[in-house]
Protein backbone atom coordinates (compact mmCIF):
# COMPACT_ATOMS: atom_id res chain seq x y z
CA UNK A 1 0.00 0.00 0.00
CA UNK A 2 1.18 3.00 -0.98
CA UNK A 3 1.70 6.47 1.20
CA UNK A 4 -0.45 8.53 -0.60
CA UNK A 5 -3.82 5.29 -0.67
CA UNK A 6 -2.76 5.52 3.19
CA UNK A 7 -3.40 9.14 3.47
CA UNK A 8 -6.29 8.69 1.64
CA UNK A 9 -7.98 6.17 4.51
CA UNK A 10 -6.73 8.39 6.91
CA UNK A 11 -9.86 10.58 5.04
CA UNK A 12 -7.97 13.20 4.07
CA UNK A 13 -9.97 14.03 0.46
CA UNK A 14 -8.17 13.81 -2.67
CA UNK A 15 -8.78 17.62 -3.63
CA UNK A 16 -6.56 18.53 -0.59
CA UNK A 17 -3.77 15.82 -2.08
CA UNK A 18 -4.03 17.35 -5.60
CA UNK A 19 -3.99 20.75 -4.24
CA UNK A 20 -0.83 20.19 -2.27
CA UNK A 21 0.93 18.26 -4.80
CA UNK A 22 0.20 21.92 -6.88
CA UNK A 23 1.69 23.62 -4.26
CA UNK A 24 4.95 21.92 -4.44
CA UNK A 25 5.15 21.90 -8.77
CA UNK A 26 4.16 25.58 -8.42
CA UNK A 27 7.28 26.21 -5.94
CA UNK A 28 9.51 23.97 -8.48
CA UNK A 29 8.64 26.21 -11.23
CA UNK A 30 9.02 29.25 -8.99
CA UNK A 31 12.26 28.03 -7.48
CA UNK A 32 13.55 27.55 -11.24
CA UNK A 33 12.40 31.05 -12.60
CA UNK A 34 13.76 32.90 -9.44
CA UNK A 35 17.07 30.98 -10.04
CA UNK A 36 17.61 31.74 -13.93
CA UNK A 37 16.69 35.31 -13.83
CA UNK A 38 19.33 35.74 -10.83
CA UNK A 39 21.59 33.88 -12.51
CA UNK A 40 20.97 36.18 -15.33
CA UNK A 41 21.15 39.35 -13.48
CA UNK A 42 24.48 38.37 -11.91
CA UNK A 43 26.53 37.78 -14.86
CA UNK A 44 26.29 40.91 -16.08
CA UNK A 45 27.66 42.42 -12.97
CA UNK A 46 31.04 40.69 -12.12
CA UNK A 47 31.98 42.27 -9.39
CA UNK A 48 28.61 41.46 -7.49
CA UNK A 49 27.85 38.21 -9.04
CA UNK A 50 28.61 36.16 -5.77
CA UNK A 51 26.50 38.10 -3.92
CA UNK A 52 23.93 37.83 -6.00
CA UNK A 53 23.94 34.35 -6.81
CA UNK A 54 24.10 34.11 -2.91
CA UNK A 55 20.47 35.08 -2.95
CA UNK A 56 19.39 32.10 -5.33
CA UNK A 57 19.98 29.03 -2.43
CA UNK A 58 18.58 31.77 0.24
CA UNK A 59 14.86 32.24 -1.92
CA UNK A 60 14.86 28.56 -2.57
CA UNK A 61 14.70 27.78 0.88
CA UNK A 62 11.32 30.27 1.63
CA UNK A 63 10.08 29.44 -1.61
CA UNK A 64 10.20 25.51 -0.91
CA UNK A 65 9.38 26.55 3.03
CA UNK A 66 6.37 28.54 2.57
CA UNK A 67 5.46 25.79 0.30
CA UNK A 68 5.87 23.32 2.79
CA UNK A 69 4.09 25.28 5.36
CA UNK A 70 0.58 25.53 2.39
CA UNK A 71 0.52 21.69 2.15
CA UNK A 72 1.34 21.29 5.99
CA UNK A 73 -1.48 23.68 6.89
CA UNK A 74 -4.81 21.19 6.33
CA UNK A 75 -2.55 18.61 8.33
CA UNK A 76 -3.19 20.98 11.06
CA UNK A 77 -7.31 20.46 11.16
CA UNK A 78 -7.25 16.55 11.53
CA UNK A 79 -7.79 14.77 14.73
CA UNK A 80 -5.09 13.84 16.96
CA UNK A 81 -5.50 9.89 16.01
CA UNK A 82 -5.24 11.17 12.10
CA UNK A 83 -2.21 13.26 13.42
CA UNK A 84 -0.40 10.06 15.00
CA UNK A 85 -1.01 7.65 11.73
CA UNK A 86 0.17 10.63 9.55
CA UNK A 87 3.19 10.97 11.90
CA UNK A 88 3.58 7.53 11.59
CA UNK A 89 4.21 7.41 7.84
CA UNK A 90 6.28 10.15 7.37
CA UNK A 91 8.55 8.55 10.43
CA UNK A 92 8.50 5.15 7.94
CA UNK A 93 9.60 7.19 5.41
CA UNK A 94 12.44 8.87 6.95
CA UNK A 95 13.36 5.49 7.96
CA UNK A 96 13.09 3.72 4.79
CA UNK A 97 14.94 6.17 2.57
CA UNK A 98 14.98 10.08 3.53
CA UNK A 99 17.00 10.07 6.42
CA UNK A 100 20.23 11.04 4.19
CA UNK A 101 17.64 13.97 2.44
CA UNK A 102 16.65 15.49 5.72
CA UNK A 103 20.71 15.11 6.57
CA UNK A 104 21.66 17.12 3.59
CA UNK A 105 18.11 19.56 4.39
CA UNK A 106 19.76 20.54 7.77
CA UNK A 107 23.07 20.84 6.28
CA UNK A 108 21.58 23.34 3.50
CA UNK A 109 20.17 25.35 6.25
CA UNK A 110 23.37 25.47 8.33
CA UNK A 111 25.13 26.59 4.96
CA UNK A 112 23.13 29.31 4.84
CA UNK A 113 22.85 30.67 8.12
CA UNK A 114 27.08 30.27 8.75
CA UNK A 115 27.99 30.71 4.90
CA UNK A 116 31.62 28.98 4.97
CA UNK A 117 30.93 28.99 1.36
CA UNK A 118 28.50 30.55 -1.10
CA UNK A 119 27.57 30.30 -4.48
CA UNK A 120 30.30 31.69 -6.65
CA UNK A 121 33.42 30.71 -4.38
CA UNK A 122 36.18 28.28 -5.23
CA UNK A 123 36.55 26.01 -2.79
CA UNK A 124 37.71 22.86 -1.56
CA UNK A 125 35.46 19.75 -0.42
CA UNK A 126 36.39 16.51 1.10
CA UNK A 127 39.26 16.75 -1.56
CA UNK A 128 36.86 18.13 -4.54
CA UNK A 129 38.30 21.49 -5.91
CA UNK A 130 36.28 23.84 -7.90
CA UNK A 131 33.61 26.48 -8.10
CA UNK A 132 30.45 26.22 -5.94
CA UNK A 133 27.70 26.78 -8.90
CA UNK A 134 24.62 25.83 -6.96
CA UNK A 135 23.75 24.96 -3.23
CA UNK A 136 20.73 22.91 -3.17
CA UNK A 137 18.13 21.26 -0.70
CA UNK A 138 20.37 18.37 -0.59
CA UNK A 139 23.65 19.34 -2.22
CA UNK A 140 26.27 21.81 -3.25
CA UNK A 141 26.99 21.59 -6.83
CA UNK A 142 30.57 21.97 -7.61
CA UNK A 143 32.06 23.06 -11.36
CA UNK A 144 35.80 20.98 -11.36
CA UNK A 145 39.02 22.99 -13.12
CA UNK A 146 38.32 20.30 -16.50
CA UNK A 147 34.77 21.17 -16.70
CA UNK A 148 33.01 18.24 -14.50
CA UNK A 149 29.85 18.63 -12.28
CA UNK A 150 30.43 17.40 -8.68
CA UNK A 151 27.84 17.10 -6.36
CA UNK A 152 28.55 17.23 -3.05
CA UNK A 153 25.97 16.13 -0.13
CA UNK A 154 25.51 19.17 2.02
CA UNK A 155 25.71 16.74 5.08
CA UNK A 156 29.70 16.48 4.19
CA UNK A 157 29.53 20.19 5.79
CA UNK A 158 29.32 17.87 8.99
CA UNK A 159 32.19 15.49 8.43
CA UNK A 160 35.10 17.28 5.83
CA UNK A 161 36.39 20.12 5.90
CA UNK A 162 36.02 22.86 3.55
CA UNK A 163 38.48 25.43 2.32
CA UNK A 164 37.29 28.46 0.09
CA UNK A 165 40.15 30.43 -1.73
CA UNK A 166 38.52 33.60 -2.18
CA UNK A 167 35.49 33.36 1.11
CA UNK A 168 32.89 35.55 -0.99
CA UNK A 169 35.18 37.65 -2.52
CA UNK A 170 35.78 38.00 -6.52
CA UNK A 171 39.50 38.77 -5.95
CA UNK A 172 41.44 35.95 -5.58
CA UNK A 173 45.22 34.93 -4.39
CA UNK A 174 46.82 32.97 -7.28
CA UNK A 175 49.98 30.74 -6.25
CA UNK A 176 52.02 30.24 -9.26
CA UNK A 177 55.25 27.95 -9.32
CA UNK A 178 58.29 27.61 -11.40
CA UNK A 179 61.63 25.66 -10.50
CA UNK A 180 65.19 27.03 -11.87
CA UNK A 181 68.37 25.18 -11.33
CA UNK A 182 70.53 25.61 -8.45
CA UNK A 183 73.39 26.97 -10.71
CA UNK A 184 70.39 29.68 -12.40
CA UNK A 185 70.59 33.15 -11.63
CA UNK A 186 68.06 33.35 -9.35
CA UNK A 187 67.63 37.01 -8.65
CA UNK A 188 66.74 37.57 -12.21
CA UNK A 189 64.68 34.94 -12.59
CA UNK A 190 62.68 35.99 -9.52
CA UNK A 191 62.56 39.60 -11.28
CA UNK A 192 61.49 38.07 -14.30
CA UNK A 193 58.52 36.13 -12.41
CA UNK A 194 57.58 39.49 -10.54
CA UNK A 195 57.51 41.62 -14.07
CA UNK A 196 55.11 39.06 -15.35
CA UNK A 197 52.86 38.69 -12.88
CA UNK A 198 52.22 42.52 -12.62
CA UNK A 199 52.14 43.69 -16.09
CA UNK A 200 49.70 40.27 -16.25
CA UNK A 201 46.25 41.72 -17.81
CA UNK A 202 44.55 39.58 -15.24
CA UNK A 203 46.50 40.80 -11.94
CA UNK A 204 44.76 43.11 -9.40
CA UNK A 205 46.98 45.21 -6.69
CA UNK A 206 46.76 47.31 -4.38
CA UNK A 207 47.11 47.88 -0.68
CA UNK A 208 44.93 44.90 0.51
CA UNK A 209 46.32 42.78 -2.02
CA UNK A 210 49.68 42.85 -2.68
CA UNK A 211 51.72 40.50 -4.47
CA UNK A 212 55.12 38.69 -3.35
CA UNK A 213 57.73 36.50 -5.06
CA UNK A 214 59.45 33.77 -2.73
CA UNK A 215 62.11 31.38 -3.43
CA UNK A 216 62.89 27.78 -1.57
CA UNK A 217 65.49 25.56 -2.05
CA UNK A 218 64.75 22.34 -2.87
CA UNK A 219 67.42 19.12 -3.35
CA UNK A 220 68.80 19.44 -6.98
CA UNK A 221 66.67 23.20 -7.62
CA UNK A 222 65.63 26.54 -6.76
CA UNK A 223 61.65 26.91 -6.61
CA UNK A 224 59.85 30.39 -7.15
CA UNK A 225 56.98 30.65 -6.05
CA UNK A 226 55.05 33.87 -7.08
CA UNK A 227 51.33 35.28 -5.52
CA UNK A 228 49.40 37.51 -6.73
CA UNK A 229 45.78 38.46 -6.95
CA UNK A 230 43.66 38.32 -9.84
CA UNK A 231 40.69 40.29 -9.97
CA UNK A 232 37.95 37.94 -11.28
CA UNK A 233 38.63 34.54 -9.48
CA UNK A 234 37.25 32.72 -13.01
CA UNK A 235 40.90 34.24 -14.37
CA UNK A 236 43.05 31.63 -12.08
CA UNK A 237 43.67 29.60 -14.55
CA UNK A 238 44.31 32.19 -17.26
CA UNK A 239 46.54 34.23 -14.81
CA UNK A 240 48.39 31.25 -14.19
CA UNK A 241 48.89 30.48 -17.46
CA UNK A 242 49.80 33.69 -18.67
CA UNK A 243 52.72 34.02 -16.14
CA UNK A 244 54.05 30.97 -16.53
CA UNK A 245 54.20 31.43 -20.78
CA UNK A 246 55.60 34.86 -20.61
CA UNK A 247 58.09 33.40 -17.28
CA UNK A 248 59.72 30.81 -19.22
CA UNK A 249 59.71 32.35 -22.52
CA UNK A 250 61.70 35.22 -20.77
CA UNK A 251 64.27 32.30 -19.02
CA UNK A 252 64.66 30.78 -22.50
CA UNK A 253 65.34 34.38 -24.39
CA UNK A 254 68.30 34.85 -21.21
CA UNK A 255 69.90 31.28 -20.70
CA UNK A 256 68.11 30.15 -17.34
CA UNK A 257 67.31 27.05 -17.31
CA UNK A 258 64.50 25.17 -15.60
CA UNK A 259 65.27 21.56 -14.55
CA UNK A 260 62.71 18.60 -14.91
CA UNK A 261 59.97 19.63 -12.32
CA UNK A 262 56.22 20.11 -12.51
CA UNK A 263 55.33 24.00 -12.52
CA UNK A 264 52.18 24.00 -9.52
CA UNK A 265 49.63 26.21 -9.07
CA UNK A 266 46.78 26.80 -6.60
CA UNK A 267 44.92 29.55 -5.21
CA UNK A 268 44.42 30.80 -2.08
CA UNK A 269 42.71 34.00 0.13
Amino acid sequence: MTVLQSLVDLGIDSETLVGSVGVLVAAYVTARIFGYVLSAVAERTPRRRISIKMLIPILRFLIYGIATFLVLGPLLNLSTAQLLAVSGLLGAALGFGLKDLFAGVIGGLVLITERPYQVGDKVTIDGDYGEVTDIGLRATTLTTPDDSAVRVPNATLFTANVSNANDGHPEMMVVVELAVTASADVDRASAIVKEAMVTSKYVYVDDDHPFAVLVEDESYYRMIRGKAYVADLRDEFAFASDVTERSMAAFASEGIEMPEAPVHVSGHR
